[in-house]
């Protein structure tokens, strides 16, 4: 039976930690996560059946809420494996992905606001020995959260190079040594009441301003005074993560809780793109290998005319090309992770460059990762709608993956920007 050992990846790129979370994140995935995925779109609104198995990836098994924090605080010190911590994340993503991307967005998102603060060289060493209790002194899981998007302006502020800010409606103002935090945000994974740890929230320091000055990342602890987190969304996928509306209503923390400082969070919140198009990577080629599994034991099972169907040339050659995709998602998802841990070869995660080839990237492996699904579909016929093979699921969530981070849009016009050096886009 083929399985995701069979896809090569680049060795020289695999961190010394591969051999302890790999396996962690396999038996997870082989024995809590697959069995139950098919229940998991009528779990969307309780997480019976998630929530535990967010706690052994979080908490009991994994730790991995306290991948980024150093030891001296409790944590697991990601950050400071040779050659920083993304070919491990690769591992994580797309072991946890091909079960349930879902699972794997979560956990991902829960790192994601963390990586502005504790990856090299962006660290803020103080933030992360303030936020290191939430995380590590509990046997409870913390997710985090990206409040980025708003009803108004959808993905408009990740278009930082055009829209530079202006359509930002989430306030914050400085009084004193405080920040006080006024607006609503639409859809960050693990709203719905599941943040529990910290989010990170773009605002403006200056309504319509087109300043990159004015545009601000500021750090909340969920439980903060004022913070509101609507029901959860049902969607057409992605049961596994709750999505839901946020509202800051006179939050207020520290003025430290900046990320940086005007002009710097501006600047390095091109690597929150980078390291986001990263995972969408991993979370996609886990799937595309998980159905090149499906895909092989429908196959080996159905017999006609006295041989396994995968071994008639119409069928054989559908899943070599898929087989192929799965191979190059991978290939490409080890190059990305080995692009993020070696800035001092590639750049910053926060250059033009480097954001828009991880672009360019994601937009390739998930376009990839849809289409060979449907393929898929179509090759097994009236099986492919059937939710006992999972793929219809793996389609759902894939379109998902494909929408969000300003979907395929921003990702081409990112991608044209710098290759063709386009101005006015």
């Amino acid at each position: 039976m083929v399985s995701i050992d069979d896809f090569a990846r680049q060795k020289e790129y695999i961190s010394p930690m591969d051999g302890q979370y790999g396996p962690i994140m396999r038996d997870i995935t082989d024995n809590e996560i697959i069995p139950n995925r098919g229940k998991f779109d009528e779990d969307w609104l309780d997480h019976k059946y998630v929530e535990p198995i967010m706690k052994d990836i979080l908490v009991d098994k994994g730790s991995l809420q306290k991948a980024l924090f150093p030891t001296d605080y409790g944590g697991l010190s990601f950050n400071y494996l040779e050659y920083r911590p993304a070919a491990l994340l690769a591992r994580i993503f797309e072991e946890v992905g091909r079960g349930d991307t879902a699972i794997a967005v979560a956990t991902g998102v829960t790192l994601w606001p963390l990586t502005l603060i504790g990856v090299e060289p962006l660290i803020r060493m103080d933030l992360l020995e303030e936020f290191a209790p939430i995380y590590c002194e509990t046997e409870e899981p913390m997710f985090g959260m990206m409040a980025m998007t708003e009803p108004q302006g959808g993905s408009d502020i990740e278009n930082v190079d055009h829209v530079r800010g202006r359509t930002i409606k989430t306030v914050a103002r400085l009084e004193g040594d405080e920040w006080v935090i006024n607006g609503h945000k639409l859809w960050p994974t693990n709203s719905g009441g599941a943040t529990k740890g910290v989010m990170a929230v773009i605002c403006t320091t200056k309504s319509g301003s087109l300043d990159p000055n004015d545009f601000a990342v500021i750090y909340v602890p969920a439980k903060t005074k004022g913070v509101r987190q609507g029901a959860p969304y049902k969607k057409a996928g992605m049961a596994a993560d709750k999505n839901s509306d946020i509202w800051f209503e006179d939050v207020r923390v520290p003025k430290e809780y900046r990320a940086w400082s005007p002009g710097l969070d501006a600047e390095y919140f091109r690597s929150i793109g980078s390291w986001g198009c990263f995972g969408s990577i991993g979370f996609a080629a886990g799937e595309l290998c998980d159905t090149c599994q499906i895909l092989d034991q429908h196959f080996s099972d159905r017999i006609y005319r006295g041989r396994p169907m995968k071994e008639f040339d119409a069928v054989a050659s559908v899943l070599a090309d898929i087989a192929v995709d799965a191979q190059m998602a991978r290939w490409a998802l080890y190059e990305v992770a080995h692009t993020l841990d070696r800035p001092d070869l590639y750049g910053n995660s926060w250059s033009p460059a480097v954001e828009a080839r991880i672009r360019g990237t994601k937009l390739w492996v998930v376009d990839t990762a849809v289409r060979d699904t449907e393929k898929a579909l179509d090759l097994l016929g009236r099986y492919g709608y059937d939710r006992a093979w999972a793929l219809e699921k793996h389609w759902r969530d894939e379109k998902i993956i494909q929408l969000w981070l300003g979907g395929r849009q921003l990702n081409q016009m990112i991608v044209a920007r710098w290759f063709y050096k386009c101005e006015t886009l």
